[in-house]
C-alpha cells in the first residue's frame, strides 16, 4: 500500500491537506500502541503512518514520492545546475539573512510562495509528460524553496519572540 492509499487520497501532487490530516488522526487513533493488543506491531504501524504523513504533508516531499512511485527518484540529492535559478536563490537567501522585521519577512514569504507555486505548475507539466529529468530538477528546486520557507517561518518566530520580550516585564 502506498502513502496515498493509506490515507484514501488520489495519487496526485494536489491533495486535500484537511483530508490528509483527518485520515492521519483516524489511523493514529486506530493504531495507537497503548490501545493495541500487539504493541510491537502497533508501534511499527504507527511509525509508518507518521512517516507517510510527513512525506505527503509537504509539496516537495510529495513530488519526490510521486517520482519514487514511478521509480524515477534517483539523484534527487544532486545539486542544481541552473545558473539563473541559483542566482535567484542566492539573492533570496541574502534577503532572508538581512530581514529584520515581519514586514520584510512577509514580503519574502510571498515571493518564495510564488516560486513554489510556479515550480508546482512546472512539476505537474513535466510529470504528466513523463519528463523525468525535468521533474527531478523541479523537485530539487522545490526542496530548496521549502527549506527557505521553513527558515522564514523560524525567523518570524524569532522576531515575534524578541518583540514579546520586554525587560520591564514582571517575572
Amino acid at each position: 500500500m502506498n502513502h496515498f492509499e493509506l490515507f484514501n487520497l488520489p495519487v496526485a501532487l494536489d491533495i486535500d491537506l484537511a483530508t490528509l490530516k483527518s485520515e492521519f488522526l483516524k489511523l493514529q487513533q486506530q493504531y495507537h500502541p497503548d490501545k493495541a493488543e500487539d504493541k510491537d506491531q502497533a508501534l511499527i504501524k504507527s511509525s509508518e503512518i507518521n512517516q507517510a504523513y510527513k512525506v505527503l504533508s509537504n509539496v516537495d516531499s510529495r513530488a519526490g514520492y510521486l517520482l519514487s512511485l514511478k521509480k524515477q527518484d534517483h539523484h534527487l540529492d544532486q545539486s542544481i545546475n541552473d545558473f539563473e535559478f541559483l542566482q535567484s536563490a542566492l539573492e533570496i537567501r541574502e534577503q532572508l539573512d538581512e530581514a529584520s522585521n515581519t514586514e520584510q519577512l512577509n514580503s519574502l514569504k510571498t515571493e518564495v510562495q510564488q516560486w513554489i507555486d510556479g515550480l508546482v505548475r512546472e512539476f505537474k507539466i513535466d510529470y504528466d509528460a513523463e519528463d523525468w529529468a525535468e521533474s527531478r530538477d523541479t523537485v530539487r528546486k522545490l526542496r530548496f524553496f521549502q527549506k527557505v520557507m521553513n527558515d522564514i517561518l523560524k525567523a518570524e518566530d524569532r522576531i515575534l519572540d524578541d518583540e514579546d520580550f520586554d525587560l520591564d516585564d514582571d517575572f
